[in-house]
C-alpha cells in the first residue's frame, strides 16, 4: 500500500494498451457513445412533443432514456480523453462526482423497470382501474421515486466514502468506483460494506418483485388473447431491458468484489464497462423497435425532419 494520507488525485488502471491501439479504440468508443445519445434522445424528443405518447408506458420508458444519457454522461467524457491521455489521473471531487452518477443511475434504472413492471401489472391485471390508479398524481409521485430515491441511497455512501482516511490513490479500473475507492482506506470500511449490502438487498428485492408481477402477469395473459397480444408488445421490450441491466450489471459486481489477478485485462475492462455500454444503446432500441406507437412515431419525425 502506497504511503499516502486522503490523495487529492487519482490514478486510474485499465488502459495500458500501446498509444496507437488507444487511438484506434476512439473511434470506435466515440461513436457508440453518439449513438448512445442518438437513439436515447430521439426517444425523449418524440415522447416529450407527441401527446399522443403522454401515457404512463411512454412516460417511464423517456425517464428511461435520460437515466441512460445521465448514466453514460458520467463515463464516456472522461474515457475518450483517457484515451488520448497517456496520463490516467482524476482528483478525488471528480472521482467522488463520477461513482455519485454511475450508480445513482443504476439505481435509477432498476427503480424505473419496477415501476414500469407494476404499470404493466395494472394495464392488464386491472384494466378497469387502470385510469383511477394511474393518475397525473400517481405517475409523478412515481417518477419522483426512481430519481430521489437513488439520489438519497448515492448522497449516504458518498458521505460515507468522504469519511474515510484513505492510504492508496491507485485505483484499478478504468473509471472510479465506490468499491474500489473504499479499498483504499486505512481504517475498518464496516460501515460502508453493512450500507452498501443493504442498498444490494433493496435493488434486489426491486428484481425479485418484477419477476414476481411478470409470473402474476403471465398468469393472467395465458387465458385471453388480448392480453397475450398486450404482453407480447408492451411486456417482452420491458423483460428484455430487465435481463440487460441484471447481467450487465451482475458483472460489474461480481468484477468489483470478487475479480482475480488473474483474469486478462481486455476481460476486467469488458467486464467493468459492460453496464455503461449495453443498456443505455440497447433499451431504446428494443423498445424504438417493439412498441408500434414509438416506432411509427420515430420514422414520422425522421422522414418529416430528414
Amino acid at each position: 500500500m502506497e504511503n499516502v494520507t486522503n490523495p487529492e488525485v487519482f490514478t486510474l488502471s485499465g488502459l495500458n494498451e500501446k498509444k496507437e491501439y488507444k487511438y484506434i479504440l476512439f473511434i470506435p468508443t466515440l461513436l457508440c457513445y453518439l449513438m448512445i445519445l442518438l437513439v436515447n434522445l430521439a426517444i425523449i424528443v418524440v415522447v416529450v412533443w407527441d401527446r399522443n405518447l403522454h401515457e404512463p408506458m411512454y412516460l417511464f420508458l423517456c425517464n428511461l432514456c435520460f437515466s441512460g444519457l445521465y448514466g453514460t454522461t458520467g463515463f464516456y467524457p472522461k474515457f475518450l480523453h483517457d484515451l488520448l491521455s497517456d496520463l490516467h489521473v482524476i482528483s478525488r471531487v471528480a472521482c467522488h462526482l463520477q461513482v455519485f452518477i454511475i450508480y445513482s443511475y443504476v439505481k435509477s434504472d432498476y427503480s424505473i423497470l419496477a415501476v414500469m413492471a407494476y404499470d404493466r401489472y395494472v394495464a392488464i391485471c386491472r384494466p378497469l382501474e387502470y385510469h383511477s390508479i394511474m393518475t397525473k398524481k400517481t405517475i409523478t409521485w412515481l417518477i419522483v421515486y426512481c430519481w430521489i430515491v437513488p439520489i438519497v441511497f448515492e448522497s449516504l455512501i458518498l458521505y460515507l466514502s468522504l469519511r474515510q482516511v484513505l492510504c492508496g490513490s491507485h485505483i484499478e479500473k478504468m473509471y472510479c468506483e465506490n468499491w474500489a475507492i473504499v479499498k483504499l482506506s486505512c481504517f475498518s470500511v464496516t460501515t460502508n460494506n453493512i450500507f452498501g449490502y443493504c442498498v444490494i438487498v433493496i435493488y434486489f428485492g426491486h428484481m425479485i418483485y418484477i419477476v414476481c408481477t411478470y409470473f402474476k402477469l403471465i398468469k393472467t395473459c395465458v387465458n385471453s388473447k388480448e392480453n397475450r397480444s398486450k404482453f407480447m408488445q408492451t411486456c417482452l421490450p420491458h423483460l428484455a431491458a430487465l435481463m440487460n441491466v441484471t447481467i450487465a450489471l451482475l458483472f460489474d459486481l461480481m468484477y468489483s468484489r470478487y475479480g482475480s489477478k488473474d483474469i486478462s485485462q481486455d476481460l476486467k475492462n469488458t467486464l467493468a464497462i459492460e453496464f455503461l455500454v449495453i443498456p443505455p444503446l440497447l433499451n431504446p432500441l428494443i423498445y424504438g423497435l417493439k412498441l408500434t406507437k414509438v416506432r411509427s412515431r420515430v420514422f414520422w419525425w425522421c422522414i418529416k425532419y430528414k
